[in-house]
């Protein structure tokens, strides 16, 4: 992952959606009806935490101190197999890795559902 002081800044988004699947003016309220995007301006400018997980796996403090230079750690991901998208800290979608210019970036092929549970 990417130092956090780096990239604290603002993030380019690039829509890589042909914006045919959903309008981004539209969100449901909690009674079912549709909010509009002017409703939700009040929260457009509050930071988020966005992170893209390839994979994780776990390891022992002596494996840990065995890591040098070279070594490869084992993710608990299969190649091709989409990755995790969280903000902050919740699981709000899957993607793909793709490479934007000289960068990665995350294109979202599926929304995860909310339970509907109170955090």
């Amino acid at each position: 992952m990417a130092n956090e002081d780096e990239n604290s800044g603002d993030v380019g988004l690039q829509n890589l959606d042909d914006g045919a699947s959903r309008s981004p003016d539209l969100a449901p309220k909690e009674d079912g009806q549709v909010r509009s995007a002017q409703e939700l301006e009040p929260v457009f400018d509050v930071p988020v935490r966005v992170q893209a997980v390839l994979g994780k796996s776990t390891l022992e403090v002596s494996q840990l101190l065995k890591l040098a230079p070279g070594a490869v750690v084992e993710l608990d991901r299969k190649v091709g197999e989409a990755i995790d998208i969280y903000v902050n800290n919740r699981l709000v979608a899957r993607g793909e890795v793709v490479l934007v210019e000289d960068h990665l970036g995350v294109t979202m092929t599926e929304i995860i559902k909310l339970d509907g549970g109170a955090n």
